[in-house]
């Protein structure tokens, strides 16, 4: 099974990404993790990415597509992947979708955490704090919150339409958005 979780930026993907690769015994897919490992290596890629982050854009398609490539065709991971913020363009989706056929995958299912601008502002300050990550600037945050909700829109509306496409109160605690994302996948 593959899922695809959305939502704009400190809405909890990835804190439900981890509870359903222990779950589902899947794979997480975070194009943020990846591009933070990039970083990490202080590679050429990395400083693309860096730079792009630092300003509130997103990373380019073609640097994202290149490596999410590598995990789609992996045949450990086959039918095993939560994508965690990804896809986040047309062009992404597109592409996705793509990789997938091409791999003989599919999503399953597609949950977008929605959540307002306000309730992600707090989380973003907290996790700032615990996590200590460099890219959680309220500043960076509330503009990548803006082009999240804009860019984002079209691919939400592409999902939508599709079969296992569900939207979930992403305000909830985290208990509560568990609950409701294992009541729809029978967990």
């Amino acid at each position: 099974m593959n899922l695809i979780l959305f939502g704009p930026p400190g809405a909890g993907k990835g804190t439900q990404a981890k509870f359903l690769v222990e779950k589902l015994n899947s794979f997480q897919v975070s194009t943020g993790d990846m591009l933070r490992e990039e970083i990490k290596k202080d590679t050429e890629i990395g400083k693309k990415i860096i730079n792009n982050m630092n300003d509130g854009k997103f990373v380019q398609d073609e640097i994202v597509n290149k490596l999410l490539e590598k995990i789609i065709f992996d045949s450990n991971k086959k039918n095993k992947l939560i994508f965690d913020g990804y896809p986040r363009t047309i062009n992404q989706a597109k592409n996705l979708e793509i990789l997938l056929n091409k791999s003989n995958q599919k999503i399953d299912y597609i949950f977008f955490l929605n959540v307002k601008k306000d309730t992600i502002i707090k989380r973003i300050e907290r996790r700032k704090i615990l996590e200590k990550r460099s890219d959680d600037d309220s500043n960076t945050i509330l503009k990548r919150y803006d082009i999240y909700m804009h860019e984002t829109k079209p691919v939400l509306d592409f999902y939508a339409s599709k079969k296992g496409f569900y939207e979930v109160d992403g305000s909830l605690n985290i208990e509560q958005i568990t609950n409701k994302i294992d009541d729809i996948l029978k967990l």
